[in-house]
Formats: C-alpha cells, structure tokens, sequence
C-alpha cells in the first residue's frame, strides 16, 4: 500500500508503516528528524495527488486547537491577524480531509469551534496504546475503522510530572509535542495497513 503521513518530520508514522513492508513517506516542511530517503521536505499539497492509497495527516494546530482559542480574543478584543492564519490552517485541514485519497486520518486536538472543522471520529489517549500519559487526540476518518486500543496502561498526570513528554524541551517544545507516540504509530500501521 501506498502510505503519505502529511506534515510528520519525525518519521515514527512513516517507520511504522515501512517495517510492515508500505510503500510509506512522510512529507513536511521540516527535514526529516531520521535523515531517511522517504522523507519529502515540502508542501504536502505538492505531492497529495500521487496515487496514495493512505494518508496520514497531522496539521498544523497552533491556530486551530481549542486550547489557542484564548489568542483570539485577548483582552476582549478580535486579534484579526490570528483569525486569518486560523481561517489558513482549517483550509489547509480541509483541503487534506477533502483529498482523493481512499483512507483518511488527520490528527489534531480538541479543535475551537470557530474554525467549523466537520466533527471528528474518535478520540484516543497515549495510556491507551502502552504510554503512561494522557493526551487527547481527535481523529478524522474517512474509508477507515477507528483505531482499536491495544495496550491500556495506568495514565499518569502530565502537567505535574517533570522530564514527561509534556513539559520537556524548552524552546523545542513544540516539536516534542507534536510527536506521535511510538504506540499509536504502531497501531496505526497495523491495523490500518
């Protein structure tokens, strides 16, 4: 199967799929954090219509998560340069989701209601798939069954905890963040490939 993980630099997704023998690539704007040959540094839209059978997606958040929500209105008053780059993000969040491609996952946070994304499928937890934390995550599905736990193990509070994949990193903290948990990758690739 022909596998694209959208906006993945990290190449866990992309790795999972490949060790079950995908024809997988990730693509983001960021080189590949493993060096790999299977790595397109660039638009996802540039390459989206390339006969994948699968896309994995994973755009960008930071404007339409609903913990940003607090951005556009601070202090009472519109930010309207905020609401423009979020009016950016949920075209580019529908322009994947809208794709011609078979099976679909996009992955996100609990978005803000602003941006009107369509309601997501299911939402999954990292203690669910064999990591002690907890990290709800929204998953869009088109042409695919929800992801079924496969390792649920006891959550632990991440924003008490220090050294935890949420408080790490300092001024690298949101590529730490935007990780996908190697369980979860795993589960993706195989039951969905």
């Amino acid at each position: 199967m022909r596998v694209l993980v959208a906006c993945e630099y990290s190449g866990k997704v992309r790795e999972a799929f490949r060790k079950l023998g995908h024809d997988a690539w990730s693509c983001d704007l960021l080189p590949s954090d493993d060096g790999s040959e299977y790595h397109y540094q660039g638009d996802a839209l540039d390459i989206i219509n390339d006969g994948w059978d699968l896309m994995i997606g994973h755009p960008p958040c930071t404007y339409l998560s609903n913990a940003g929500a607090r951005h556009l209105y601070p202090k009472g008053i519109l930010n309207q340069e905020r609401l423009e780059l979020g009016k950016e993000a949920q075209k580019f969040f529908m322009t994947l989701y809208n794709s011609n491609i078979p099976k679909i996952c996009l992955e996100n946070p609990i978005p803000s209601k602003v941006y009107g994304l369509p309601v997501y499928t299911q939402i999954i937890q990292p203690f669910e798939y064999g990591h002690a934390t907890s990290k709800r995550t929204c998953l869009w599905l088109r042409g695919l069954d929800p992801l079924v736990p496969t390792d649920i193990v006891e959550k632990t509070t991440t924003t008490k905890i220090p050294g935890n994949w949420f408080n790490k990193g300092g001024k690298n903290r949101w590529k730490q963040r935007s990780e996908t948990f190697q369980g979860i990758a795993d589960a993706m690739a195989k039951q969905w490939g």
